[in-house]
């Protein structure tokens, strides 16, 4: 068995925050090591943590997903995961715009739902992470 997946959680919503913690501590093939509710909270974390991959929100304050991805891919290269809902895919601007930046995918935030939509959610979730960490970026 592999080392699970190192994941530290950027979100400013605590609701969020607390959905995406709970999907994936109930998956053994991740880890959650850090959480942060802002970009510059966000980089202490990993600063401490070195997660395999980073979960971000878009729309933060102080420091809003796209500056903070710019500082972790200058700072501490790592495959991100943006989870927002300002990243459908209509949103062709803030998609280049984070695609540029050095994100690598995207995730529409959880909204509670059902317990399938639960299940649905996490293994999707999931699956995005275990991709993102075979992942060389940098």
């Amino acid at each position: 068995m592999t080392d699970p997946i190192k994941v530290v959680l950027v979100e400013d919503s605590a609701v969020a925050l607390q959905i995406l913690h709970r999907l994936l501590d109930s998956a053994p093939e991740v880890n959650v090591v850090g959480t942060a509710q802002d970009g510059s909270e966000g980089l202490k974390v990993i600063s401490q943590t070195m997660p395999d991959v980073i979960c971000t929100d878009l729309q933060m304050p102080n420091m809003d997903g796209l500056e903070f991805t710019e500082k972790v891919m200058q700072d501490f290269p790592c495959p991100i995961l943006v989870i927002s809902n300002s990243v459908h895919p209509s949103d062709i601007d803030n998609i280049f715009n984070l695609m540029q930046a050095g994100a690598l995918d995207f995730f529409p935030k959880p909204n509670s739902g059902s317990a399938t939509d639960y299940e649905i959610l996490k293994k999707t979730l999931v699956t995005k992470i275990k991709v993102l960490a075979s992942k060389k970026v940098g």
